[in-house]
C-alpha cells in the first residue's frame, strides 16, 4: 500500500512537468522561434519595393545549416523579385501515404510608417507583444513551421510521409502569385494528399482565454472591380452637373446602402450553431432567429451591425481605392473607385459585377473586373469558389489530440473563412484544404492589414509549439 501511494504520487508530480514540456518551448528552441521570426519582419516583402526571394534565401540558408540536403530546399519563381522556397522532409522507407503540404506566403501587405506608431520593418517588442508588418499575416506562422522543420531535422524525426512546407509570394496581391505559379510550373514539388494552410482559420481568445480553434472548412472568392465615371472636363469655373466625382460618389452610395442578400449554407449554418454556445444570451438569441426558416429579420439587421456576422452571412463588397481628377483648378475627366468583393461559395466573379451594375443602376460609368495582376477585363470569371472539403481524419484526429494538448476543453470549430486565402488555388488543383494555426489573436484586436499589426509575446511560442506538435501527431506512427 505505501508503494502503490508512492506511485501515485510520483505520477502526480511528474505528470505536470511532461504536460509543461509538451505545451512550453524550451529556451534554445525558444530563441531559435524568436530569431526566426525577427528575421522575417526584418525583410520587407511588399509587392512594391520588397523581395520574397530574400526571404525564400534567408530560409533556405537556415534550413541548410540545420542539416537539410540543398535537393531538399529549393526556390523557384518567375522573376528575381517574387522566389518561391519548398522544403521536403522525406518520409518513412516504404511508406505509401502521399505527402502533406503546408502552404505560407511570405509577401506582406504595404505599410506606411508614418502611419505606425513603430516601423512596420522593425521587429519590435513592447507591452507583451511583437509589433511588425506581418506579425499576424502570416510570418508568424511562417516563422512557426520553419522552426519545427529545424527541430524536427535536427531530432532525426522521421514521419510517416513526406512533408513539404511552400514558402510562397503575392497571397496579398500582385502579378506572381506563388502557390498558383508552382501548381502550374512544378506540380510534381507539391503534389500532396492534402494541403495545410495556417493563413486561414485560427485560435481566438477573450481576456486572454482560448475560447475557440477555427477551421477553415470553406472560404470566399476574392474579386476587385474598377467602376469609373468619364467626363469631357474643362474648367473649373464652368462647373456643370455631369461631374464624374459626383457620379461615382453617387454609385459608392448606393453600395452602401444595398447590402447583398442574406445567405447561409452548410458550413456556416454549423459555425453560427457552434457560435451561439459561445457568445451572450441576447446575441445566441438572433443567431438562431437566423437560422429558423424563414429567417428573422430583425435579427439578421441586429447581427448584421457586427463586422464578422455581416461577412458571414452574405457577399460583401465595399469601396478600397478611389482617384480623380488631373487639376486642382479642372473640372475631373475621370473619377475610379475600387471595390473589392468577397464572394460567398457558389457565386462567380462575373455574377457579382453584374450585380454591382445592377445596385450602380447608372449605364454611363463601367464597371470592370480587375485580375491579380492588376489587369482590367471586360468581365470575371463564371468560376465559383470550391464547395468544401471533407472532414479527413487524418487532419482532424491529430488536431484534436494537439489542441487538448495545449488548451484541454477548446472548442474546435470548422468555419468560412471571410477572407480569401491560397487554398483556393489549391482546392482548384483538386487538392483539399484546411486552414488553421495555434497563434491567439484576442477578440477585437484583429490588425491584420492594419496600423501597428502586432501579436501576443506568449501567443507567438504558444503557437510554434503548437505546430510542431500537431506534424508529429499528424505523422507519427499510427
Amino acid at each position: 500500500m505505501k508503494l502503490k501511494t508512492s506511485c501515485i504520487l510520483a505520477a502526480m508530480l511528474v505528470a505536470p512537468n511532461l504536460h509543461a514540456q509538451q505545451t512550453t518551448l524550451d529556451p534554445a528552441n525558444r530563441q531559435l522561434a524568436h530569431d526566426v521570426f525577427k528575421q522575417l519582419i526584418e525583410i520587407n516583402s511588399t509587392d512594391s519595393i520588397g523581395s520574397t526571394t530574400l526571404v525564400a534565401e534567408a530560409m533556405r540558408k537556415r534550413l541548410l545549416d540545420a542539416g537539410f540536403s540543398p535537393a531538399d530546399v529549393v526556390i523557384f519563381g518567375p522573376n528575381p523579385r517574387k522566389g518561391n522556397m519548398v522544403a521536403r522532409i522525406h518520409g518513412r522507407a516504404g511508406s505509401t501515404l502521399k505527402p502533406v503540404l503546408i502552404i505560407c506566403h511570405t509577401d506582406v501587405v504595404e505599410a506606411k510608417r508614418d502611419d505606425w506608431t513603430t516601423d512596420p520593418f522593425v521587429f519590435t517588442e513592447k507591452d507583451g507583444f511583437f509589433y511588425g508588418r506581418g506579425t499576424q499575416d502570416m510570418k508568424d506562422s511562417d516563422a512557426a513551421m520553419v522552426t519545427a522543420f529545424i527541430r524536427m531535422k535536427r531530432e532525426a524525426y522521421v514521419p510517416d510521409r513526406d512533408l513539404i512546407l511552400a514558402l510562397t509570394a503575392d497571397e496579398e496581391g500582385g502579378k506572381s502569385n506563388g502557390v498558383d505559379w508552382l501548381l502550374k510550373n512544378h506540380p510534381d514539388l507539391i503534389n500532396a494528399e492534402f494541403a495545410l494552410n495556417p493563413d486561414s482559420g485560427g485560435l481566438t481568445t477573450k481576456n486572454g482565454k482560448p475560447i475557440l480553434l477555427g477551421v477553415e472548412a470553406t472560404e470566399k472568392l476574392y474579386a476587385d472591380y474598377h467602376v469609373t465615371a468619364t467626363n469631357p472636363g474643362g474648367h473649373s469655373s464652368l462647373p456643370t452637373p455631369d461631374n464624374a466625382i459626383y457620379r461615382l460618389a453617387d454609385a459608392l452610395a448606393r453600395l452602401e446602402r444595398s447590402p447583398f442578400p442574406f445567405e447561409l449554407n452548410e458550413v456556416t449554418r454549423a459555425e453560427l450553431t457552434t457560435r451561439a454556445t459561445l457568445v451572450s444570451s441576447d446575441e445566441a438569441n438572433d443567431i438562431h432567429a437566423i437560422l429558423k426558416t424563414p429567417p428573422d429579420p430583425a435579427a439578421i439587421q441586429r447581427l448584421s451591425a457586427k463586422p464578422i456576422y455581416n461577412a458571414t452571412v452574405r457577399t460583401t463588397c465595399v469601396a478600397t481605392m478611389v482617384s480623380a481628377g488631373h487639376a486642382p483648378n479642372a473640372l475631373p475627366g475621370r473619377a475610379q473607385a475600387n471595390i473589392n468583393c468577397r464572394i460567398l461559395p457558389g457565386h462567380s466573379q462575373e455574377e457579382v459585377r453584374q450585380d454591382l451594375i445592377r445596385i450602380f443602376a447608372d449605364p454611363t460609368l463601367t464597371v470592370s473586373y480587375t485580375s491579380n495582376a492588376g489587369i482590367e477585363l471586360g468581365k470575371g470569371s463564371d468560376r465559383a469558389a470550391a464547395p468544401p472539403p471533407p472532414l479527413n481524419e487524418a487532419v482532424f484526429k491529430p488536431l484534436r489530440e494537439t489542441a487538448n494538448i495545449m488548451w484541454p476543453g477548446l472548442t474546435i470549430l470548422p468555419e468560412m473563412e471571410t477572407g480569401a486565402s491560397d487554398s483556393i488555388y489549391t482546392m482548384a488543383a483538386g487538392i483539399p484544404s484546411y486552414g488553421f494555426s495555434g497563434m491567439a489573436i484576442e477578440d477585437g484586436d484583429e490588425r491584420a492589414h492594419g496600423r501597428d499589426e502586432r501579436l501576443g509575446i506568449d501567443s507567438y511560442y504558444a503557437g510554434v509549439q503548437f505546430a510542431y506538435l500537431y506534424l508529429k501527431a499528424m505523422t507519427g506512427a499510427h
